[in-house]
């Protein structure tokens, strides 16, 4: 399948999908994207990884971030006295206010709607739970390679990662990415946020006061992703790419991008990874004990499982990932 996939600059690849679009690529009413690209010899090269047995759970603590960001609720946990013990529930928990998978409903595009023109109601979580999510992961420690070449990143301000420093990263690691690859982006956001105070952790959750690193936004940093052929990407940021959105334009030019619907990635990647390219994005992964075992031992690949919520035309889910080693 790799050799039969076509470049950015060669999409879109069927008549009158839009520009820079996946769009027919793995058929007409597809609702996978990328994630076509995890076979199974993509998930035994994953298990080809595995050599000491070595774990490392990828979700946070559901309570993290807290209180949660970009105005989502935050759940109460409710215990049931039963005769014979307890159960529990969840209320008001929303599936995107911690570790998370954004799903193709999460996102339209402002001229062509949802991937691969399916009706907004017919993407669902269910269609990656029921097809499960396995295969080699690749870490790109873009904070500790950031930190080597003293330009650290600013985990606290629009500080944006190139599609180079990605590159970069990986060379200075000796890793390639393989087509079908899950792409592993650490920021060192996590690491920053667990150690503010619970007044800054707040004061963080207000409207408008979210500003974090992450991958620059525009067609460059879609065409790398896409032309390195992962099935997904993820964080350890809340938003993948950096937040706010137009944060390194001026006004003007950022107005004129948000509301120009062929030149939206420019403003919001996020317009191009989701609903052009069908690629998934996880968000506020938590990478820390990983990056740190792959910088004590040299491996920076690993087997990666991920089982999300098999809730029928689902917005996201916690992604229930491990990496293993």
């Amino acid at each position: 399948m790799a050799d039969e996939l076509p470049s950015y600059d060669q999409l879109p690849v069927v008549p009158g999908a839009p520009p820079g679009s996946s769009w027919g690529l793995w058929g007409e009413g597809d609702v996978l994207g990328c994630l076509n690209l995890l076979t199974p010899e993509r998930v035994l090269a994953g298990a080809s990884c595995i050599r000491r047995g070595a774990v490392f759970p990828l979700n946070l603590e559901l309570e993290l971030p807290g209180p949660p960001l970009f105005g989502r609720s935050a759940f109460e946990h409710t215990v049931h006295n039963r005769p014979s013990g307890h159960d529990d529930e969840l209320s008001a928990w929303n599936t995107q206010s911690s570790s998370q998978w954004d799903g193709f409903r999460h996102i339209r595009h402002p001229a062509h709607e949802f991937y691969n023109g399916v009706a907004d109601e017919a993407h669902g979580m269910h269609h990656w739970a029921r097809r499960g999510i396995a295969g080699r992961a690749v870490l790109a420690d873009v904070a500790r390679w950031r930190e080597e070449v003293e330009r650290p990143l600013r985990p606290d301000a629009p500080d944006p990662i190139e599609p180079a420093d990605i590159v970069l990263t990986l060379q200075s690691q000796d890793t390639t990415v393989e087509p079908g690859d899950i792409l592993l982006i650490r920021t060192g956001w996590m690491a920053w946020y667990r150690e503010l105070s619970a007044e800054r952790r707040a004061a963080l959750a207000r409207e408008g006061a979210l500003a974090n690193c992450g991958l620059a936004p525009g067609a460059d940093t879609a065409r790398a992703l896409w032309d390195l052929h992962v099935a997904a990407v993820a964080a350890d940021n809340p938003s993948l790419e950096l937040w706010p959105p137009g944060a390194l334009l001026e006004p003007d030019e950022a107005a004129t991008l948000r509301h120009d619907p062929e030149r939206a990635p420019e403003f919001f990647v996020h317009f191009s990874l989701l609903p052009l390219l069908g690629l998934p994005i996880g968000e506020l992964f938590d990478l820390e004990a990983l990056a740190d075992d792959c910088a004590s031992d040299g491996v920076y690949t690993c087997m990666l499982t991920s089982a999300p919520l098999n809730l029928e035309a689902g917005v996201a889910s916690p992604p229930n990932a491990l990496a293993i080693k």
